[in-house]
């Protein structure tokens, strides 16, 4: 059901926008969110945002670089991400949050995990 795509290769400091498409289902009253995972590490909160109200929350590692943002029409959600660092090297994956009018920062409270995407970046 969900599909995140637009990771690659970015040099410390640069920018990538991850893109996460949805299909078969929407999301009103739910949170999706982005985790990432780095290898031999526990699958980490990075963000996630609320499709109803379009409110949003981050991990503090995070704040003030990353931005997510979604388009209800196009049943996409997006994770700008600036100012790059090499520890931000992760997969990135999508899910959906399994309560209502909840933004829930563990991955047991997420399901319909999307294929994740790689993002490197060197330093």
């Amino acid at each position: 059901q969900l599909q995140a795509s637009g990771g690659g290769l970015v040099q410390a400091g640069g920018s990538l926008r991850l893109s996460c498409a949805a299909s078969g289902r929407t999301f009103i009253n739910y949170a999706l969110g982005w985790f990432r995972q780095a290898p031999g590490k526990e699958r980490e909160f990075v963000g996630a945002i609320s499709w109803s109200s379009g409110s949003t929350y981050y991990a503090d590692s995070v704040k003030g670089r990353f931005t997510i943002s979604k388009d209800n029409a196009k049943n996409t959600m997006y994770l700008q991400m600036n100012s790059l660092k090499a520890e931000d090297t992760a997969v990135y994956y999508c899910a959906v949050g399994r309560r209502t009018l909840t933004i829930a920062t563990t991955a047991p409270s997420y399901d319909s995990w999307g294929q994740g995407t790689q993002v490197t970046v060197s330093s």
